[in-house]
């Protein structure tokens, strides 16, 4: 039911973190990936890693703000592969922390442009030719910031929020067609994205003792995830957001004292 054998599957921000990760387990299950990431050189190593396992990747650069080079992308993956079965949606900025107030307006329509609108554009080049094969699946990963408010990262968690809505829109719009679309919130995951938040050993031992697993994640602990909502083991799960946060959500802050 995991076996992604025959699948073509596009990641972005997939050279390091959690789409690497992500890139690496859907090969390991079968699929051809395009690995992706602004720098061409990181999309080489981790492709040639992949074949090294065994797999098929076709490394290709790509800034997802820029809405050429995303069909660029799409056109180079469709030429090599002939089809896109799965859409994993990774790449994601972060350049504010703070109060919403202090955001500049660059900062903000940066954020939102790289989290929010490039997906949206991504799905609307990617989605209609899985709907023409009535088979497709999309997943974007999106955050736990996006489930809460947060007055460190307040305006990330906003774009993250529109990626749970983008999904719920794009599962109603195409699930006629077959087309599955949904969302992984991870909380934090040893990535250097959120290397901030567990590089400092006390503020670490802090941040798991809210955990109920009593660790922060890893990439592969997501990537497993991605596998799941990519293959036919979640063939009648749409609109969704599985989230992936070793129970941090669902924790009171009484259950963080020994």
């Amino acid at each position: 039911m995991f076996d992604l054998t025959g699948k073509v599957a596009l990641i972005t921000g997939s050279t390091r973190g959690i789409g690497k990760a992500i890139a690496v387990a859907m090969a390991a299950a079968g699929a051809r990936v395009t690995v992706s990431s602004r720098k061409e050189d990181a999309c080489q190593a981790v492709a040639a890693e992949i074949t090294a396992a065994g797999g098929e990747a076709l490394p290709f650069a790509c800034n997802i703000g820029r809405k050429a080079e995303l069909q660029a992308l799409v056109d180079a993956t469709l030429a090599r592969f002939g089809q896109i079965d799965v859409l994993v949606c990774n790449a994601a900025i972060n350049p504010y922390f703070g109060p919403a107030l202090g955001v500049s307006d660059d900062a903000f329509d940066k954020i939102m442009n790289t989290n929010v609108r490039s997906n949206f554009w991504l799905c609307n080049m990617v989605v209609p030719q899985m709907a023409g094969r009535k088979d497709g699946a999309v997943v974007i990963v999106s955050s736990v910031a996006g489930l809460a408010g947060n007055g460190k990262i307040g305006v990330y968690g906003i774009s993250k929020a529109a990626e749970l809505q983008l999904a719920r829109n794009l599962a109603v719009e195409w699930g006629p067609h077959n087309v599955r679309v949904n969302c992984l919130a991870p909380g934090v995951i040893r990535t250097d994205f959120a290397k901030a938040l567990w590089s400092d050993p006390k503020l670490y031992e802090q941040l798991v003792r809210q955990y109920p697993l009593r660790r922060i994640g890893e990439p592969e602990d997501v990537a497993g995830a991605a596998v799941f909502l990519a293959s036919a083991a979640g063939r009648f799960m749409t609109g969704q957001t599985l989230v992936i946060d070793g129970g941090g959500s669902v924790s009171g802050p009484e259950n963080a004292l020994e």
